[in-house]
């Protein structure tokens, strides 16, 4: 029987899929727009907590490579909004010793955003203490099509024998190389279903599912969430 211990039951890494903003504001009677806002801000509130719960990863959907489709005003806000916390928010998240990654095809942003994310990534390498992963204009399936070009590429230019293809070269070839695979996923707003995020990373992973748009999931959900994941006898297969 697997036994878990005090440590196991703390999530190391916690990948979060943020839905809900466009319905909180609608509800309320607010454009949708209002609902990114405030589903921005919160992201502070719910990293600072999940630091304190002694979590080291989060990895937030933020936008995916979906969203593209969205009415043009909406993606326009959405890209201000990215803007302005890869300016302020993530400056912080610097000055605090925060590890900031991104994963998604980023040549889909302005230039200017792009250069603050690899400045973000490179100025933030060496910190070890908590990582924050950013999930724009990501999408699972397009990551492992990306993955197995690169696998494919090598394998002609005789740098990968097929033979030798396993789960690590696979790993190595995605976006998410070097980041441990997601404990546990969260998802906010009531759907119940994965959207097309790190298909291949949560393949262990638990899975909670709440009602709480997430511009209203606070740190007490967070802490409920958690809990939850607790509770669970992880086997991973095993007996």
């Amino acid at each position: 029987m697997n036994i878990q211990t005090e440590n196991d039951k703390i999530p190391q890494h916690i990948a979060i899929i943020m839905d809900g903003n466009g319905r909180w504001a609608t509800e309320k009677g607010l454009p949708r727009t209002e609902g990114h806002r405030q589903g921005a801000k919160n992201v502070r509130v719910i990293l600072e907590h999940a630091k304190e719960r002694g979590v080291k990863y989060v990895t937030l959907y933020a936008f995916s490579s979906e969203n593209w489709n969205r009415p043009k005003e909406e993606v326009n806000v959405l890209m201000e909004l990215f803007r302005k916390y890869l300016k302020e928010d993530v400056a912080d998240l610097q000055k605090n010793k925060v590890c900031v990654s991104f994963i998604g095809d980023r040549a889909r942003f302005p230039e200017d955003m792009q250069e603050r994310m690899n400045e973000v990534e490179r100025e933030t390498a060496d910190y070890d203490d908590f990582h924050v992963v950013l999930a724009l204009s990501y999408g699972a399936r397009d990551d492992m099509i990306a993955a197995i070009k690169r696998i494919a590429m090598d394998a002609m230019d005789r740098k990968c024998m097929i033979s030798a293809i396993n789960e690590q070269v696979v790993n190595d070839a995605l976006s998410t190389h070097g980041i441990p695979y997601p404990d546990l996923v969260i998802r906010t707003s009531g759907e119940q279903r994965l959207s097309n995020f790190l298909l291949w990373e949560i393949a262990y992973a638990e899975l909670y599912f709440t009602p709480i748009y997430w511009p209203d999931f606070n740190e007490q959900d967070l802490d409920i969430a958690i809990e939850a994941y607790g509770r669970r006898n992880r086997r991973f297969g095993k007996v």
